[in-house]
């Protein structure tokens, strides 16, 4: 039953990536993926003899020799688990796309578009690419990828050139996480589990990742692409005079999400409802000052008593949203069978202990470096999850960091490896296979680097 289950998987990975090919949506083989799986799941339940404990981050003992009903009562826990938790992900997205387009109603993002004033596309890049590492540390790879693909979207006019420019905030976001406690997931997972703490996760991974930015960053810079100067759109008379308001308020108001999540031990996404709460209150009370300007479309009038969040909500990249919700849904299934575990530990043992001995204990680099590279493919956050009951090493031993680096970095070498490329690929529709052909060889060529950049740290420091 798990062969089977594995080859439904891989089919609709494969139904997934060849999207343009087969002219389907991405999210239809994502969702009918989740269902089969976990269909399949149920019906076969009673020959499984292996059950991962996601709470617990270990496989349970004994599930073999529980009857029929426990294990479907353990079955239907685990996925409202895991439904609550990819839940828990798509609410903190809706809210910051939200307010992202409630930025965008009052023309806000024209605020930073004034201060691009160069038309070099080198520049542009590196001003990006800056944006992205700093932001996504502050508030996290997801939410920055989708301010600054936002943001883009009014700088760049061109698209072929514009989905240049996101495959490197994409690698840009996930280096700027992987060094942060609340920047990625994973990263938030080993911290809220004492695996590292924040002084010695930025010391160990600051550098790293920083290089894991620069080197693809660099040599992306001088290929044809970002060559030459760029045809800036004309900046229109801004339809509201609270735009640079509502910026200053939208971004502050995601800043303040890991303040509040930091203070009250509360997930994110409670935080990012009280924002967008506070956000679209001022939104609402601006739009009935009728101050609203309409020089650019006299129908504008209109709209511009309608409500804002109503108008954003209408905006909201829901395929995106169910896309995200059946390849999380999916992967969860296969972690609760313990295959992703087995095959962590399976890589630990045949790759061996060839590590060099890092404070007493025998750590083997190249299994860490392979669990990044698979992160590209099946989503780090089981394979994180995974790595915690894989080894034993105290609070802040350099393999936990390594692991964080590792599997925050890793997922940017395929779009759909992380959580800001899946959120890339839908607000730009880019192709999996044009990011494979283009970006791919530059985030892999980061990746090395940051973690070569890692092991001599380590060993010299």
């Amino acid at each position: 039953m798990e062969t089977i289950l594995i080859a439904i998987f891989v089919l609709g990975y494969l139904a997934i990536t060849l999207e343009h090919n087969l002219k389907i949506d991405k999210l239809i083989p994502a969702l009918a993926m989740m269902a089969i799986l976990w269909a399949m799941m149920a019906f076969g339940i009673d020959g499984f003899t292996n059950w991962f404990d996601s709470g617990k981050h270990a496989l349970m003992e004994n599930f073999g020799a529980l009857g029929h009903e426990d294990k479907m009562h353990m079955l239907e826990e685990t996925l409202l688990h895991h439904l609550g938790k990819t839940s828990e992900i798509l609410v903190f997205l809706l809210g910051a796309m939200t307010i992202v387009e409630i930025i965008d109603y009052f023309d806000g993002f024209a605020t930073i578009k004034s201060y691009v004033k160069t038309r070099s596309k080198r520049k542009i890049l590196w001003i990006f690419a800056f944006l992205a590492f700093i932001l996504s540390a502050i508030i996290d790879n997801l939410t920055a990828t989708i301010v600054l693909v936002s943001i883009l979207q009014k700088v760049v006019r061109d698209r072929n050139v514009r989905i240049w420019y996101a495959g490197l905030i994409i690698i840009a976001a996930n280096a700027g996480g992987a060094w942060s406690p609340i920047g990625d997931v994973t990263t938030t997972m080993l911290w809220i589990g004492n695996k590292v703490t924040t002084a010695k996760l930025v010391g160990y991974l600051l550098v790293p990742s920083l290089v894991c930015m620069l080197v693809p960053t660099f040599i992306a810079s001088f290929l044809s692409p970002f060559k030459g100067k760029i045809d800036l759109e004309e900046t229109a008379p801004s339809k509201s005079k609270f735009g640079a308001t509502m910026l200053y308020l939208g971004l502050g108001a995601i800043v303040f999400v890991p303040i509040f999540k930091t203070v009250t031990h509360l997930p994110p996404y409670v935080g990012m409802m009280l924002s967008l709460a506070v956000v679209a209150t001022f939104a609402e009370i601006y739009s009935n000052s009728k101050i609203t300007i309409s020089s650019v479309d006299p129908e504008s009038d209109a709209e511009a008593h309608h409500s804002p969040v109503h108008s954003a909500l209408t905006k909201i990249e829901l395929p995106s949203i169910l896309f995200f919700l059946g390849i999380l849904m999916a992967v969860a299934a296969l972690e609760s069978l313990g295959l992703l575990f087995n095959f962590a530990e399976n890589l630990k043992q045949s790759v061996g202990l060839i590590g060099t001995e890092i404070e007493g204990t025998q750590v083997s680099d190249l299994v860490v470096i392979i669990l990044g590279i698979g992160s590209a493919i099946i989503d780090n956050v089981p394979l994180v999850a995974a790595s915690l009951g894989m080894f034993s090493e105290p609070i802040d031993n350099p393999l936990w960091h390594f692991i964080a680096y590792s599997a925050g970095t890793g997922g940017s070498m395929l779009i759909i490896g992380s959580a800001a490329g899946v959120v890339a690929m839908g607000m730009e529709k880019i192709d999996f296979f044009w990011y494979f052909r283009k970006i791919a060889w530059l985030a892999f060529i980061g990746f090395i680097a940051g973690a070569i950049c890692f092991i001599g740290m380590r060993y010299f420091f």
